[in-house]
């Protein structure tokens, strides 16, 4: 047995990410410093509708090619497995230091059974995604995640999300949309989200919830009001979000959906053609892409972070209007050439939040919290490293937009309610020793836009599964995480 000495630190289950894009990285990296530093000792992933299971030899590749901004794409990385239970299985063997829960992803089960064509299934069609997605939930799946404003899954109509949440539904899981827009239509996509969780009877957790743009600058409450009738109808429904104004996605996310039907060698193929090349600056410029969620693009707030090309990589950093205007060109042009050099890999950041909208959004009464952070590229968001630290500093201690014992339940016993873990998130006897220790005077994310990836201060000590990962705020190289899987139809996740 080993003492702690825990004179003037919290004491609290180990925090939950509910939004994480570390598919790759818990391979690669398995002893996780980004997460492990903050507190955290689980994390949801297979999100936004894009991941790696299941798939087959014929999507696999397409999708490392497509999200590769979000995940990178390693040359070196044995790729054995194809469904979810087997993804899951190679989780086990690795041995990360966290545990996670997987999502089967909406835009590969649309690849396997339709590819990438813009249309609604077939009968054949649904019925192949409705057996894909039973099959991830009988490997262990916790729900289902969709990506609205990806392909393939933007083709989709609200009845195919209905059928599939059917099937989620009777798995006793969750739906958690990356929904159709966060800029002009936000209020309409979230409106569809709900309608699909009422004609479904699925659990409704809405992703990174933000009121981003101009357009929705103080219109925080609108979503919140929405929320609160279908709450008060009954609706099963929680929300998480991250702690900073700024978005990340790929630069390839802001095209227009038409331009990228077919899957990433069609969309490279229309970059270089002149006719399709005006189609697209027009919608970009002058209509507003659907795939910047309806808001004619200003390219003063899109910023790079991360290129796979090297001879590109002085362009991280900078703003897409800062180097168009270097180079004599408009910022679509630009936008439009970096894509095909960088054959799509590019990721950025948007600086399109409002802070009263974080504010509102994180006292809701079903929040909890996602970094949703990237933790590839050259200069990626700094939540991936600083999310939880920073609502326990910046919105706990510093301005008390959340008390101690609110922001602990939106990291800890609220996500694991959603999870339904068993025996986690809370401390009691009987219980997964997941656990960390903080000092909540000096607890502080370090993290910043121009050094991402600097560990959290404040963070003492750190267990999974009763193990220490965290020691005197230093990681300790052990592994003790693994797959949360479902047990069977409807019952918890061990």
């Amino acid at each position: 047995m080993r003492t702690v000495d825990a004179d003037g630190l919290v004491l609290a289950p180990g925090f939950i990410d509910m939004h994480a894009h570390s598919d790759l990285a818990l391979l690669r990296e398995p002893e996780h410093p980004a997460k492990v530093t903050q507190g955290v000792t689980c994390e949801v992933l297979g999100q936004d509708g894009l991941s790696y299971a299941p798939v087959d030899d014929t999507t696999l590749p397409a999708l490392r090619r497509q999200i590769a901004g979000w995940n990178g794409d390693p040359d070196d990385l044995d790729w054995d497995w194809r469904t979810v239970g087997g993804y899951l299985d190679r989780l086990d063997r690795t041995g990360p230091a966290v545990n996670a829960c997987y999502l089967v992803p909406h835009g590969s089960l649309r690849m396997l059974a339709m590819g990438w064509e813009n249309r609604a299934p077939s009968a054949a069609e649904l019925d192949r995604m409705r057996e894909l997605l039973a099959q991830g939930l009988v490997e262990g799946a916790v729900g289902m995640s969709s990506g609205l404003t990806y392909t393939p899954g933007m083709y989709a109509g609200t009845a195919e999300l209905v059928e599939l949440c059917r099937v989620v539904a009777g798995f006793g899981g969750f739906h958690a949309p990356h929904q159709r827009s966060y800029g002009a239509g936000a209020l309409e996509g979230y409106a569809e989200m709900v309608e699909i969780a009422r004609r479904s009877g699925c659990p409704l957790h809405l992703t990174h919830a933000t009121m981003n743009f101009g357009v929705n600058e103080d219109r925080a409450g609108d979503l919140l009001a929405l929320l609160d009738r279908a709450l008060d109808d009954g609706v099963d429904l929680t929300l998480d979000s991250y702690p900073y104004l700024p978005g990340s996605t790929t630069l390839a996310a802001l095209l227009p959906s038409w331009a990228t039907e077919g899957g990433p060698q069609a969309t490279l193929a229309r970059l270089g053609d002149p006719v399709a090349r005006e189609r697209i600056r027009y919608e970009v410029e002058e209509k507003g892409s659907d795939g910047c969620h309806g808001v004619v693009t200003d390219w003063s707030t899109i910023q790079l972070s991360g290129v796979r090309a090297p001879e590109l990589a002085d362009a991280v950093g900078r703003t897409v209007a800062e180097l168009a205007a270097e180079q004599g060109r408009s910022g679509t042009e630009l936008f439009l050439d970096l894509l095909l050099r960088d054959e799509l890999a590019t990721t950025i950041l948007q600086h399109v939040g409002h802070e009263a909208n974080v504010r509102a959004i994180m006292r809701h009464r079903v929040h909890t919290v996602g970094s949703d952070g990237l933790l590839v590229g050259a200069r990626p968001h700094p939540r991936a490293w600083g999310t939880f630290p920073r609502y326990l500093a910046r919105y706990v201690r510093e301005s008390g937009v959340l008390t101690l014992e609110e922001a602990v339940a939106r990291m800890t016993g609220r996500p694991a309610a959603r999870l339904r873990l068993h025996r986690r998130g809370r401390i009691a006897p009987g219980f997964h020793a997941d656990l960390v220790l903080f000092d909540p005077e000096r607890v502080q994310d370090a993290a910043t836009f121009e050094q991402p990836r600097r560990p959290a201060v404040g963070v003492e000590h750190v267990y999974v599964n009763g193990v220490a990962v965290v020691e005197q705020g230093r990681t300790t190289g052990a592994r003790p995480g693994r797959a949360l899987r479902r047990t069977g139809r409807g019952a918890e996740a061990i």
